[in-house]
């Protein structure tokens, strides 16, 4: 079970590594950056102790496929992809905030309306809801990087405005580019037979100024998807929706007692389970994409990386 789980290059002009909780991303000369996706599991805002096979390659396929698919709508940072694991693309400044946006009611939503609250991010949720309900609109809940560790942060477009963490005119660009790719990625969905729920974008500034999305989009690990078969059946009769997730993984967490939180173990991963992610995470594709996934060489990943990236960048 051949994984990349952690990355040590040193490509000509690199300046800087930044290493992030599934993606390392290397500054080529303060111009272009280099950003590879690594087989890391992240839940609860914690790294789990195994990589997942062919979960980079996974990762970064998704999101390149969808940047092309979007392009049109919103503009982005990618110029290449010189390997499976490997976006190439300009050098930015993100923003502060990720562009989180919710069709239904699901998740952490879900949790927190459970718990009473009908406001998220001074977003009203309707009385009477049920789990996985459609909300009336699409709802944006931004959220933001906790200034201790490395928790999200529930925050409001007033907050985020009044705290100037992003200004008014380049929020307003935000939201609307938010709205534009989540439209995109539910007819993208729908025509799989899939429902996009949920999903966060994350966006940057070019040194030219031009907003444009970064990072990744509408892959399992920044999006919820649901079945759109039985869908409604599922809903009507109280049962728990079909998913195409990273979700499969938190509700395992659940059930061995781990949410993240402080005391808590990572409950053990056996080799059968690491495998059962990965097939999950083969099939997630296949269904967002409708292409067949065709496995790269992981016989020694970090070389051909290193390979295909210094060629790339000899070019």
């Amino acid at each position: 079970m051949n994984t990349i789980i952690d990355t040590n290059f040193h490509f000509p002009g690199q300046k800087s590594v930044y290493k992030g909780k599934v993606r390392e991303v290397y500054n080529i000369n303060d111009d272009m950056l280099v950003m590879i996706a690594t087989d890391r599991l992240s839940a609860f805002d914690v790294v789990m102790p195994k990589g997942i096979p062919y979960k980079g390659q996974i990762l970064n396929q998704i999101a390149t496929k969808m940047m092309k698919d979007t392009e049109d709508l919103v503009p982005n940072w990618l110029v290449a992809t010189p390997d499976p694991n490997v976006a190439v693309g300009h050098l930015c400044e993100p923003f502060k905030v990720e562009m989180v946006i919710r069709g239904y009611m699901s998740g952490h939503a879900a949790r927190e309306y459970k718990a009473g609250k009908r406001l998220l991010c001074g977003m009203p949720m309707p009385e009477g809801m049920k789990e996985n309900d459609k909300f009336p609109e699409p709802i944006i809940t931004p959220a933001t990087k906790a200034e201790q560790g490395d928790h999200d942060e529930d925050i409001s477009r007033e907050d985020i405005l009044k705290r100037g963490i992003v200004s008014e005119a380049d929020y307003v660009v935000l939201e609307d580019y938010t709205r534009k790719l989540f439209k995109r990625g539910s007819e993208i969905a729908a025509k799989r037979g899939l429902i996009l729920v949920d999903t966060k974008y994350e966006f940057g500034k070019t040194k030219d100024g031009k907003i444009v999305l970064i990072d990744e989009i509408h892959t399992p690990d920044s999006s919820r998807y649901f079945y759109a078969d039985g869908y409604e059946e599922r809903q009507a009769k109280g049962e728990s929706q079909k998913q195409l997730s990273k979700e499969f993984v938190r509700q395992w967490l659940i059930s061995n007692n781990f949410q993240g939180l402080e005391g808590q173990t990572v409950p053990f991963m056996s080799d059968e389970y690491i495998e059962s992610v990965s097939e999950r995470y083969i099939e997630l594709y296949e269904n967002i994409t409708g292409e067949t996934f065709v496995k790269a060489n992981v016989s020694d990943i970090q070389s051909r990386i290193e390979t295909n990236v210094l060629a790339y960048l000899g070019e």
